[in-house]
């Protein structure tokens, strides 16, 4: 059985996992999880969705990991990475894998580029330390390759949910399921689903903006309540596989993430209300919402611009639950709906 190798945020070059013979897995929080020990150790001041996913970690709930790569792509991923660093420091006696931090920035510069290529390179030799096996560059190419195909057939279903043939709360299972997967085994399912038959499902077409999703519980609350989710702006949905690699090379994998987003912790505001309002036109959206967990700071910024640029009828939906929804909330929907 080969090395498993967990991961924590979009920003991690999941290809380098790959190529290094490694199953990378994909962390997340659990809404119905107990807390208590993230809790502790981060406090109940940050994102829920980080102290639930550090909780599951210390408790063992991801199963053997041969190595931990933690992407700075929000405050919270940054706060479990040093959460995690101090407890291997101090508490040997709690079983945690190797950890690694990948920082990678979304400036438009070169001088950003040559930074992201040496974070890269620093991954590449993390992970050949752990997995004691050599990347080579035809097994680099060849996962390039892989995970690029896969974002393809992730645009595939992205035409069946434009299409109202397939709802956001199956697409959001299926991204998920797929990031425990290897990637071969990821692209069959994809092709499986692809191949079914999909009937037309009924609902206000939705674009879902601000806080991201790791399980389906928000979504199966929207489309419950009458709404289709037909696109979103966060790392567990399109913003996942839009933006390929292009090229086998280490360059284009550096350039891959520096340019994918825009995320919310990470991009202006003016670059995301841009994003959101092509997104939503492209997916057909009759309404915009956005959805922010509590201790999630940065969405409701974005808010007013993206309502200005979709030009859709809009709803903030602020300091909800974790995988929940306000009675306040549920309110707004049925206005909206």
């Amino acid at each position: 059985m080969g090395a498993v190798i967990g991961y924590v945020g979009a920003d991690v070059p999941v290809e380098l996992i790959t190529a290094a013979g490694a199953r990378p897995v994909r962390l997340a929080g659990r809404p119905d999880a107990d807390r208590t020990l993230g809790d502790r150790y981060l406090g109940r001041g940050l994102d829920p969705a980080a102290r639930s996913l550090l909780s599951r970690l210390l408790a063992g709930e991801f199963g053997r990991l041969d190595g931990l790569v933690v992407s700075r792509d929000c405050e919270a991923s940054l706060r479990v990475f040093y959460a995690l660093r101090e407890l291997r420091r101090v508490e040997p006696a709690v079983a945690l894998p190797p950890l690694h931090l990948v920082d990678v920035l979304h400036l438009p510069h070169r001088t950003t580029t040559r930074y992201v290529l040496a974070k890269v390179r620093q991954l590449r030799a993390t992970l050949e330390s752990w997995t004691g096996s050599l990347i080579t560059d035809a097994a680099l190419a060849e996962a390039i390759t892989a995970h690029d195909r896969l974002r393809s057939l992730f645009a595939e279903l992205a035409t069946l949910r434009r299409q109202g043939r397939i709802g956001g709360t199956r697409a959001l299972s299926i991204v998920a399921e797929t990031t425990a997967l290897p990637v071969t085994a990821a692209i069959e399912l994809l092709e499986s689903v692809l191949a079914e038959d999909h009937a037309p499902v009924p609902g206000l077409r939705v674009f879902l903006t601000g806080s991201g999703h790791d399980g389906p519980e928000v979504y199966e609350a929207l489309e419950e309540a009458g709404l289709l989710i037909v696109g979103e702006d966060h790392d567990w949905g399109d913003l996942l596989w839009q933006r390929r690699v292009g090229a086998p090379t280490e360059l284009a994998l550096a350039e891959r993430y520096q340019h994918n987003g825009p995320s919310a912790p990470r991009a202006s505001i003016r670059a995301r209300a841009a994003h959101t309002a092509a997104a939503a036109r492209e997916c057909g959206a009759q309404a915009l919402i956005s959805y922010v967990r509590e201790h999630d700071d940065a969405p409701p910024w974005d808010y007013p611009a993206q309502r200005e640029a979709t030009g859709l009828p809009a709803v903030l939906l602020e300091r909800q639950p974790y995988g929940g929804l306000t009675p306040e909330a549920r309110t707004a929907i049925k206005e909206l709906s």
